[in-house]
C-alpha cells in the first residue's frame, strides 16, 4: 500500500510552501505504548523529541512534540547528505579511479609508472579492484616496469586518530574517508575449527602483512570469542593471536580496522596486483599525478542511487562521509543564486574536497531549497559520527516532504531499510500483527546518549507519513522500543 504525492501538490511543496506549517488541528499527545516504552526505560518525555505529520500539508498532524528542539541526530543525519546528494549531484552520477602512466606498453611490459587517481569512490572494495587490474592485463600490463603511484589528492584531510572519537580504533566504522578509500581499509579475519584447531584466512591480500594462520581451539561456550583469541594489532605489519579460539562457535568472521590505515591502500594496491598474476619492478607510493600523463583505464563506481542504499540501510559511515566530500567539489554556489532560488551548481566536482567546503555547499543548499525560515542543520561530516551535529525534527521533516515530491523521490524512498525486511530496521515489525512491517522505510541511529528514526510510514487510512523521532539522554539506549511503538502507532492509523 502506497499513497504518492500528487504532481500538484509536488509543485507546491517544490515552489515554496512552508512543508511544515503547524495544521490548524491539535496534534495528539504522545501515544500510551510509546509514553509507557519511555517510563519502563526511564526517560522522561521530555527527552524525546517526536513528529508524525502526512506527508501531505494540507492533512492535519497527528504527533508534534518538542519539534523545534534541536538535537543530536546520530546516523539519521545521513538523510540530509544522501538527499543533497541525489538532488545536486543525481541518482546516476558515479566516482571515476582512473589509471595513467608517463611509460609506453610494450610486449606485456609497462615502461614507465602507474598512476592512479582516486575520485572519492565510496565503494571501491576489492572485487572493484581485481577487475580493474584485469582491464590492466587484457590492455597487455602485465609487468609494471617502475612504481604504482597511488594520489589521493582529490580531498584534502587533516590528520586524524581512528580512535579519536570513542577509542574503539579497529571497529571498521571509524574509517577514515579518503580520495583512494580501498576496501574500507578493513581486513576480514575468518575462523574455521578444523583437528584441534582454528584456520585463520584473511582477504584481502595486504602485502608485507603477516596473519597467524592457525590458532589452538578453546573448550566451552561461545562467549567472547574475540576477547578469548588476545588478538594484538600492534605491529604494522603482523596480526598475532596469543588466546585460543573457542570450538563451539564454529565458524566466525571478525572485520577489523587495519590497525595501519595511512598504508592500507598500497598495501591493497601491491597485494592485489600480485595475487591477480601481476609484476611489479619497483614500490607503490603515495605521489601526485604529472601532467601529459597516458589514460590506460577507467574505473567507474556503482551509481550513487546503489550507493545512497548502502549508506542509509546499513549505517555506513565512511561511505556517508565519502558523499559528503564530494559534495565539497562541487563549484561554490554564489549567494545572489542562492537567495533567488535559481538551480544549484552542475553536477561535476571540479575541486578539492575538504570537510570545511562540505559543510558551506550544504549550508546553501540548504537555504536555497529551504529558504531562511528553516534554519540549516550543524553538520560536521555528514554521517552523524558526532558529537556536534544537531538539527530538528521539524528541519529533518521539511526535508522528507521535499523529497516526497522531488522528480527523483521514490528512489530515495527506497534506499532506506524496510521495517521488518532490510537493513537496520529489519527488527521492526516483527510481532505477527504489525502494520509496519513492509510499510514504513526508514533510518535508524544510534550514539552514546542518543537514538532516533525518521523515515516514511504508509498507514491504515491510506496516508503515507513522515515519522521522526529523537532521544537525547543517558538512558538513550534502553529507548529504542518507544522509538519502534511510535513508527507501530502510526502505521495502525486508521481513517
Amino acid at each position: 500500500m502506497r499513497r504518492h504525492v500528487g504532481a500538484a501538490l509536488a509543485l507546491t511543496l517544490l515552489t515554496g510552501l512552508p512543508a511544515c506549517a503547524q495544521s490548524p488541528e491539535r496534534p495528539a499527545a504522545l501515544p500510551a505504548p510509546v509514553a509507557q516504552a519511555l517510563q519502563r526505560a526511564q526517560i522522561p518525555d521530555n527527552a524525546l523529541s517526536a513528529l508524525v505529520v502526512p506527508v501531505d500539508p494540507r492533512a492535519a498532524d497527528r504527533i508534534r512534540h518538542r519539534a523545534e528542539t534541536e538535537v543530536n541526530p546520530a546516523s539519521v543525519m545521513k538523510l540530509v547528505t544522501t538527499y543533497a546528494a541525489i538532488d545536486l549531484l543525481g541518482p546516476d552520477f558515479t566516482w571515476t579511479t582512473r589509471f595513467y602512466t608517463d611509460g609506453r606498453v610494450h610486449q606485456g611490459a609497462l615502461r614507465g609508472n602507474l598512476y592512479v587517481r582516486g575520485d572519492g569512490d565510496p565503494k571501491l572494495v576489492i572485487e572493484r579492484l581485481q577487475e580493474a587490474f584485469a582491464a590492466l592485463q587484457a590492455r597487455g600490463v602485465q609487468v609494471i616496469v617502475g612504481d604504482m603511484v597511488l594520489d589521493h589528492s582529490a580531498f584534502e584531510l587533516p590528520p586524524r586518530d581512528p580512535g579519536e572519537f570513542d577509542g574503539e580504533a579497529l571497529r571498521p566504522y571509524n574509517a577514515a574517508p579518503d580520495a583512494l578509500l580501498v576496501n574500507f581499509k578493513s581486513v576480514i579475519l575468518r575462523f574455521t575449527p578444523d583437528d584441534g584447531q582454528a584456520r585463520v584466512s584473511s582477504e584481502p591480500p595486504l602485502q608485507g602483512l603477516t596473519i597467524d594462520t592457525t590458532v589452538p581451539l578453546a573448550r566451552g561456550a561461545c562467549g567472547d570469542w574475540r576477547g578469548a583469541l588476545r588478538a594484538r594489532f600492534d605491529q604494522a605489519d603482523r596480526i598475532r593471536f596469543e588466546g585460543r579460539y573457542p570450538a563451539a562457535c564454529g565458524e566466525r568472521t571478525w572485520p577489523v580496522a587495519y590497525q595501519d590505515p595511512a598504508s592500507y591502500a598500497a598495501r591493497a594496491f601491491e597485494g592485489v596486483w600480485r595475487a591477480s598474476g601481476g609484476i611489479l619492478t619497483g614500490q607503490v607510493r603515495a605521489g601526485l599525478t604529472p601532467p601529459g600523463v597516458q589514460l590506460l583505464h577507467e574505473a567507474r563506481s556503482l551509481p550513487l542511487l546503489d550507493i545512497i542504499t548502502d549508506v542509509n540501510q546499513w549505517s555506513n559511515n565512511v561511505m556517508a562521509q565519502q558523499i559528503f566530500l564530494t559534495l565539497g567539489r562541487l563549484p561554490p554556489l554564489a549567494m545572489d543564486a542562492v537567495t533567488q532560488g535559481r538551480p544549484g551548481p552542475a553536477a561535476a566536482p571540479a575541486r578539492t574536497g575538504r570537510f570545511e567546503r562540505s559543510r558551506e555547499v550544504m549550508r546553501q543548499w540548504w537555504i536555497r531549497t529551504f529558504g531562511l525560515k528553516v534554519a540549516p542543520p550543524v553538520m560536521d561530516n555528514g554521517s552523524g559520527l558526532s558529537r556536534t551535529e544537531r538539527l530538528t525534527p521539524e528541519a529533518l521533516a521539511n526535508l522528507l516532504r521535499h523529497a516526497a515530491a522531488h522528480p527523483k523521490g521514490e528512489q530515495f524512498v527506497q534506499s532506506l531499510s524496510v521495517a521488518g525486511i532490510t537493513g537496520t530496521a529489519a527488527r521492526i515489525g516483527q510481532r505477527p500483527d504489525s502494520a509496519a512491517r513492509g510499510n514504513a522505510w526508514l533510518k535508524t541511529g544510534t550514539l552514546r546518549d542518543v537514538t532516533g528514526i525518521a523515515g516514511y510510514v504508509n498507514a491504515l487510512d491510506g496516508q503515507r507519513y513522515i515519522v521522526i523521532g529523537f532521544v537525547n539522554h543517558p538512558n538513550a539506549g534502553a529507548a529504542r522500543p518507544a522509538l519502534d511503538a511510535l513508527v507501530e502507532w502510526t502505521a495502525a492509523l486508521r481513517p
